[in-house]
């Protein structure tokens, strides 16, 4: 699938061909950076996308934030648009999630259906009966080795 930021600076394919998982984040963390009322994430593999190419981590931005769960959060930003890109969690002891959380608006042909809804405790919205819907992070999202968290 492709990836292209707002201004189509950065782009890039993704590194498997469908994401694991669709998240609609409702968490306080996702509806700031996305200054809407929740952020959506494509979950993908890490392997194949990290490490980053030379090129394409020269155009990104990098910035970095405690998270809830004790873990640290890498935020990707398109350096000429500003446009969130991707996010990546680093464990306590410094060790890389294996997947990585490429933002849904940037991921051409991407199929919302079926997402489910995460950090409903927080949500601003209502949540549309049906869908798979979880208070904070569900407990078998991909990537999530402890107590895991989305944000």
């Amino acid at each position: 699938m492709e990836v292209i930021c707002q201004c189509e600076t950065v782009q890039f394919r993704t590194p498997a061909p469908a994401p694991l998982a669709v998240y609609h984040c409702h968490c306080t963390e996702c509806r700031k950076q996305s200054s809407s009322a929740f952020g959506t994430s494509a979950i993908f593999p890490a392997a194949g996308l990290f490490p980053l190419p030379a090129d394409l981590a020269a155009q990104l931005g990098v910035w970095t934030r405690p998270t809830d769960q004790g873990n640290t959060m890498d935020c990707y930003f398109c350096k000429a648009c500003g446009s969130r890109v991707m996010h990546r969690i680093r464990n306590p002891d410094g060790t890389e999630r294996e997947t990585v959380s490429i933002k849904g608006g940037l991921v051409q042909g991407l199929d919302w259906k079926g997402a489910s809804h995460i950090y409903t405790r927080s949500a601003v919205v209502p949540i549309p009966e049906g869908v798979e819907r979880w208070e904070a992070a569900p407990e078998s999202m991909p990537g999530r080795k402890d107590e895991g968290e989305a944000r």
